[in-house]
């Protein structure tokens, strides 16, 4: 609860391994993703001390080989639901009063954990689950989570640190208690590193969580619990159920003891919760935290003196590493007149020698979409881009759902800065271009800020300081991370703290101090030594 301050182990991020060719963490991922590729993996509910299985069971099968099953997770009925909440309420009695450095010890341990002996089962399950290629795996669910659970800790101790004044004769301190409640933390598919932060988050700060994965995830979110179980983290702390959303999501919003959510998914599916929450407002026994991070319609806007080469460097990176299914992902770029038949050319070469395929060969830049849901509504985007008379297909534009869920890199070029696939979220590896007269610069700016209804990432290639001071000023409330020659993905916890406005969540910053605070209730301790005896005032006379 914040008594007393003890120094942690500075954090610093996960040094990235190259897996290069020939270099021993090639050989060591390639055999761990071979023997998980061939094994079936059964996974259970995780309910305190119980491992359930409830024999309502579905299929898990990899993105870009949907005809090859991996394994079955089973899902909750709304019995396992409410037990789920109720071991989470029981483990909080003895969770809560345990010093915070001891709740750090459980997660800096995990973190050594998938650094160390967990890291290829973590990379190897993110990469057949959720079909990223060796180094989007890499960089997430090893790099990334750790960084999560290592920074959270640093941060956690500089907030019990900081203390209010204390003038004479009285003794001011904080305590951070954790909620009165237990937390809900609902994951996506497409980041494992977000699927372990959003419960554990909570849980260092001294809070139990029920924790709904995405059923897309399912093979690393195993793992992660694998991990936080052999770290010493007490049964009931962090509890994890699959199951129908919608049923799991009523049923413990319906509890008087939900007290915060920690959200990242659709824009669609958390206003639905929050106004659940909002006509639940009077069964609760206090107001709920409400954090999350929903969808982007991220940019790239490139100024006339910006290097060609730079710009489709970081329209190819930031448009199609992991299929475009990054919130931050880029999908909308606004070029320069004069600048584009250069980018274009550089582009369109670059995009037709991208490698796309099963990411068991490290070779290939991009894998599969998701499943065959999301495969479907950009072939449908794609093949109306085809037909329309704004639009253009430059490079790509195929889609093949044969063996797996393989969308072509698309670049499509639109007279209409309104155009559909410039305003509307895809998620997917659709970017599209619009060509502005270099003279109407600030105009584009505008018409950036005024398209979207999102406000995630987004930012600005030039090499004239007055143009980048120009789009940030302008940009300020286009997104929550703006980047300044580089593409608009890639935040680091601790360098680029992560989340945008509007429609793109709650902006509280995951991977920083302030989303810590979302999941502790403060309570200011005041302390009289020589109490007044005598209540009357001087100007009383």
């Amino acid at each position: 609860m914040g008594k007393g301050y003890f120094q942690v182990p500075s954090a610093i991020n996960e040094p990235i391994k190259t897996y290069a060719p020939g270099s021993p963490e090639r050989d060591s991922i390639e055999k761990m993703y071979k023997e998980i590729y061939n094994q079936k993996a059964e996974i259970p509910l995780y309910i305190g001390d119980k491992e359930i299985k409830t024999g309502n069971t579905k299929s898990i099968r990899p993105p870009h080989d949907h005809q090859h099953e991996v394994g079955i997770y089973h899902t909750a009925d709304e019995q396992h639901v409410e037990q789920a909440i109720d071991t989470a309420l029981e483990a909080r009695k003895e969770w809560a009063k345990l010093p915070w450095e001891q709740r750090a010890a459980v997660f800096l341990k995990a973190a050594d954990l998938i650094s160390g002996p967990y890291r290829d089962k973590m990379n190897a399950t993110t990469m057949i689950g959720q079909s990223k290629t060796v180094f989007q795996a890499e960089i997430d669910s090893a790099c990334e989570i750790c960084d999560f659970l290592r920074f959270n800790v640093e941060y956690m101790s500089e907030i019990y640190r900081e203390q209010p004044e204390s003038a004479d004769n009285e003794w001011n301190r904080l305590e951070h208690r954790p909620l009165e409640g237990f937390v809900y933390a609902i994951t996506p598919f497409n980041f494992t590193a977000i699927a372990g932060n959003l419960p554990s988050s909570a849980a260092l700060m001294g809070n139990v969580a029920v924790w709904k994965p995405s059923d897309s995830q399912m093979l690393s979110a195993q793992v992660i619990m694998e991990v936080f179980k052999e770290a010493g983290l007490p049964d009931g702390v962090i509890n994890m159920i699959i199951g129908d959303p919608v049923m799991i999501t009523d049923k413990i919003l319906a509890r008087k003891e939900f007290a915060g959510i920690h959200f990242t998914g659709s824009t669609s599916v958390f206003k639905g919760i929050w106004s659940k929450i909002g006509e639940n407002i009077h069964n609760y026994n206090t107001y709920p935290r409400i954090v999350g991070e929903t969808g982007g319609k991220d940019f790239i806007v490139a100024h006339k003196s910006a290097d060609a080469q730079v710009v489709a460097t970081a329209l190819l990176r930031g448009a199609f590493e992991f299929q475009g299914q990054k919130c931050s992902a880029a999908s909308r770029s606004y070029i320069s007149s004069s600048l584009w038949p250069s980018v274009k050319e550089k582009l369109v070469n670059d995009v037709k020698s991208i490698k796309m395929g099963p990411t068991g060969d490290l070779s290939n830049f991009i894998g599969a979409v998701i499943h065959e849901q999301s495969f479907d509504k950009l072939s449908e985007y794609i093949e109306r881009a085809k037909k329309s008379d704004e639009a253009e297909i430059i490079v790509g534009g195929n889609c093949d759902k044969s063996e797996g869920y393989f969308v072509e890199p698309t670049v499509i070029v639109t007279t209409n800065p309104k155009y559909e696939t410039m305003v509307e979220e895809l998620f997917g590896p659709v970017l599209t271009l619009y060509v502005y007269d270099d003279d109407k610069y600030e105009e584009t700016l505008h018409l950036v800020d005024n398209t979207s209804q999102y406000g995630l990432t987004g930012s600005i290639i030039s090499t004239d300081r007055y143009a980048a001071s120009v789009a940030t000023d302008i940009l300020q409330n286009s997104a929550g991370n703006f980047y300044i020659n580089d593409k608009c993905t890639g935040a680091v916890v601790g360098r680029q703290p992560f989340g945008g406005a509007r429609n793109s969540g709650t902006n509280d910053k995951a991977g920083s101090k302030f989303n810590l605070l979302r999941w502790s209730s403060p309570r200011l301790i005041k302390e009289t030594f020589v109490p007044a005896t005598d209540y009357t005032y001087p100007h009383m006379g």
